[in-house]
């Protein structure tokens, strides 16, 4: 049995480059429960970050009562991290809603379903009567289903017919897919999973991979275990066990000032377009651009590159040397890149250097645009944030008609005047008054969003109708004028697609508690209520249940890059989760793109034709023809230029949010997980130890952390980051704070801005001050196993869980390779 609280990635299982990845499955079950004593084991997947990892839900007596690893499945050979192990399952019962609840009075009182459903239906027809559908917003999630996104969509858009939908995707991947379309033609991974097994070398932009998808860090632990290891760079102002292994394999650890990403890859462009690493026939056969991002990157020499980050030059040119030598790399992106100043050109510049090399489409050789969430690609995928569905080109009339035609309406229907109205802007529009109803799903504004100050006042307006449907009473439920109780994962059917492409099937194991339903069945109601039909009479929405969804999502993406017309819901009860596009070509999906060096660029193939990197502005259909992409990758350049906010004399310091490894979110399950809750109950600042002797603060003293827009008090962990930077978990809002209500979320400091093409919030960049207020307790509630360790580990006692997890460690069974294998004795 092992302590998966202290041993975060579990028992390693060593193997050589190129060969597969053994099996080892995870089990936790109910204390005094073995799994003879388990009445049904029901497929599904991790819905805990992006990774997707598949499991199987244990039931007893109607209840979730654990979880274990599915060991043929490509995504996790087994394996589970603390937050599936623990966090995904026991929250089942606490503290959920289980009646909708309606304003009355200013206070929320328990109602039936017709009464608050009627009373939605009522305020949305007054308000489309008066003011059109731009009255209306949707806000969602990257943690639902694929089903209820393109349910959600298809209402929307071919319904309703307003612009404003996104979802808290756009917090955490928007970049993702911007950087995607932007260099790709479209959205959609090039790279896979397996790629660790395979490469040479290994960067991680941005990306703390070893607690926020610590299944893959794992996979990536294994590796480094064994023979022949991959070399690995990491990009991290922290220190992390990632920045260590970088530093253990050879590789190094660049640590620039917040906001400065661009510089930096700008830098390493550069350094390999100087010493010839790059391969000319083919960037001359599959790209564009070239010329333009020379010279665009021809300053950015080591020198200057070092004064602007405030890192080594040599330590540039060492990242560059393995880069630009390496037979085969991976690289992966995320928040530090996402968040971040210049968020979408810096993300576009990972993807320059594996097109200046011709590293994609091969094994070992690829990019990973990581999501945040479980589901944040089918967000993308269906429509439901701030695109099309299936990948569509809103600016392209064939493809407005394609959807048109599909949804049996006018394509006058479908908004396409304008770019989709992305979630800042949505925000926007609320606070000025023009959105009437926001109808928020599945997550927790009052929480992730920024200026939080700002936020409240909003949800606080008395023009503004809001809705918000979840399975918990949270902050922003609050201030709804309905909260609708909603099923959660085990509790409903559906399919889900992680950061790799690959799909799984989510089964029903359990009934949700009391008269909560699925965010299907809301959907459906709401548009049944609203009597939303086709151009003929018959209903918009004409199926009634997962499957239905599913089969009409298929039709939907037919054709698409992200086709899914391969899949079923019986071939999705495989062994296996399957990537898309799943196709009669790729009938066992399709495990990287572009292999063959052709792009989905072509001017009536394309999700989009481009943003200005420094503007966001929109680029014209004649514009993109011009440069004649043609099935051709583009090579986008874009200065360094300064961020919005930088630390000055009254605030000195760069503040930097970010996850733990226990937390998901804004804690809405994981905090109501008794071991992950005790793994780290509460928000703390992290300084550095230079930073922190200056100031006079001692480890676990409460300190005040204070920018233009707002503070939190918290105690300090006194932690291993570079000097000038200060760390703050966001998971946290403001229940746990008693009297003093809104002290310790770490976005009362944080600032709207955003990245000009992708929109996504610039939550890693707040200039703030930082004041010693007393001494503390004890040391800071932070975790001693992962980035927030202390930088005297003597000082704090370690972080510990309990021997309650089976690991079966299993190199005798191979990985999946397309041919199912009996794990019905595991």
């Amino acid at each position: 049995m092992a302590d998966r609280i202290s041993d975060l990635w579990g028992t390693r299982t060593p193997h050589a480059r190129d060969t597969s990845w053994p099996i080892r499955v995870d089990q936790h079950l109910e204390p005094g429960l073995t799994a003879a004593d388990v009445d049904d084991w029901v497929q599904s997947a991790c819905t805990l970050c992006s990774n997707g990892c598949a499991c199987d839900i244990a039931v007893k007596d109607g209840r979730m009562v654990g979880v274990r690893g599915r060991p043929g499945d490509v995504v996790n050979h087994g394996r589970l991290g603390p937050k599936g192990l623990y966090g995904s399952w026991q929250w089942s019962r606490s503290e959920r809603l289980t009646r909708p609840l309606v304003r009355r009075g200013g206070e929320l009182r328990e109602t039936d379903w017709d009464t608050a459903m009627d009373l939605i239906a009522r305020r949305s027809r007054e308000l489309l009567d008066e003011f059109g559908p731009l009255s209306h917003g949707f806000y969602t999630s990257g943690q639902l289903f694929l089903e209820e996104y393109y349910t959600l969509s298809v209402l929307g858009k071919a319904g309703l017919g307003t612009p404003h939908m996104d979802g808290n995707t756009r917090l955490c991947t928007a970049t993702a897919a911007a950087a995607l379309k932007q260099s790709f033609g479209s959205d959609g991974q090039p790279g896979s999973y397996a790629d660790i097994e395979a490469c040479d070398a290994l960067f991680l932009f941005g990306h703390n991979m070893a607690e926020t998808q610590t299944v893959l860090w794992s996979r990536v632990l294994d590796r480094l275990r064994g023979p022949e290891p991959p070399v690995v760079v990491a990009v991290d102002p922290r220190r992390t066990p990632v920045t260590e292994a970088a530093v253990e394999t050879g590789g190094v650890h660049l640590a620039p000032l917040p906001g400065t990403n661009q510089a930096l890859m700008n830098g390493l462009v550069r350094e390999l377009l100087e010493h010839g690493w790059v391969d000319h026939d083919y960037i001359a056969a599959h790209t564009v651009g070239y010329d333009e991002l020379a010279a665009t990157v021809k300053p950015y020499t080591p020198e200057r590159v070092a004064e602007i980050c405030r890192i080594e030059a040599r330590d540039l040119r060492r990242a560059a040397e393995v880069f630009g030598t390496s037979r085969r790399v991976l690289s992966t992106v995320l928040q530090g890149f996402y968040q971040s100043h210049q968020a979408s050109a810096a993300s576009c510049q990972v993807n320059n250097l594996h097109l200046l090399r011709g590293l994609l489409g091969r094994p070992g050789s690829g990019v990973l645009q990581m999501n945040g969430q479980p589901t944040a690609q089918n967000t993308r995928e269906c429509g439901a944030d701030g695109d099309l569905p299936g990948f569509r080109n809103w600016d392209n009339p064939e493809h407005i008609r394609q959807l048109a035609d599909l949804w049996n309406v006018d394509p006058l229907t479908i908004p396409h005047w304008a770019p989709p109205t992305h979630a800042m802007q949505i925000w926007r529009y609320a606070e000025q008054g023009s959105i009437r109803l926001l109808w928020i799903s599945a997550t927790n504004p009052a929480v992730s969003l920024p200026e939080l100050p700002r936020i409240r006042k909003i949800l606080a307006r008395d023009d503004l109708f809001v809705v918000v449907q979840d399975g918990f009473h949270t902050e922003t439920a609050e201030y709804a004028d309905v909260v609708l109780p909603a099923a959660l994962w085990g509790e409903k059917q559906g399919t889900f697609t992680n950061a790799d492409r690959t799909v799984h099937l989510s089964e029903k194991a359990v009934e949700p508690p009391g008269e909560a339903r699925a965010d299907l069945d809301i959907f459906l109601d709401y548009a049944r209520r609203m009597d939303l039909r086709d151009r003929d009479g018959g209903p918009l929405l004409p199926w009634s249940d997962p499957e239905g969804a599913f089969e009409a999502w298929k039709e939907c993406s037919r054709g698409r890059p992200c086709d899914y017309t391969g899949l079923s819901y019986d071939r999705l009860r495989g062994d296996t989760g399957i990537r898309w596009p799943c196709t009669d070509e790729y009938p066992d999906g399709r495990e990287r793109l572009y292999e063959d060096g052709v792009f989905p660029t072509h001017a009536d193939v394309c999700e989009s034709y481009g943003r200005d990197p420094l503007t966001g502005g929109t680029t014209s259909r004649e514009q993109y023809l011009a440069t004649r992409p043609d099935g051709r990758a583009f090579l986008r350049a874009a200065e360094y230029v300064a961020p919005p906010e930088t630390p000055d004399d009254e605030f000195p310091f760069a503040c930097t949010t970010g996850r733990t490894v226990y937390h998901f979110h804004t804690r809405t399950k994981t905090g109501r997980s008794r071991r992950l809750r005790r793994a780290a109950p509460e928000p703390w600042a992290e300084l550095s130890a230079r930073d922190a002797e200056a100031l006079g603060i001692a480890e676990g003293d409460l300190v005040r952390v204070e920018s233009a827009r707002g503070r939190v008090d918290v105690p300090a962990r006194i932690g291993r980051g570079r000097d000038g930077v200060v760390f703050l978990p966001f998971h946290y809002g403001y229940w746990d704070s008693g009297a003093d209500a809104h002290t310790r979320a770490a976005n009362e400091l944080t600032q709207t801005e955003w990245d000009p093409v992708s929109k996504q919030p610039l939550f890693k960049l707040s200039a703030v001050r930082v004041v010693r207020l007393g001494g503390g307790a004890g040391p800071a509630p932070a975790p001693t196993t992962a980035a927030s360790a202390p930088a005297d580990p003597a000082a704090v006692a370690p972080t510990s869980g309990d021997d309650d997890v089976h690991e079966d460690v299993r190199p005798d069974l191979p990985r999946h390779s397309g041919t199912p294998h009996d794990t019905s004795h595991l």
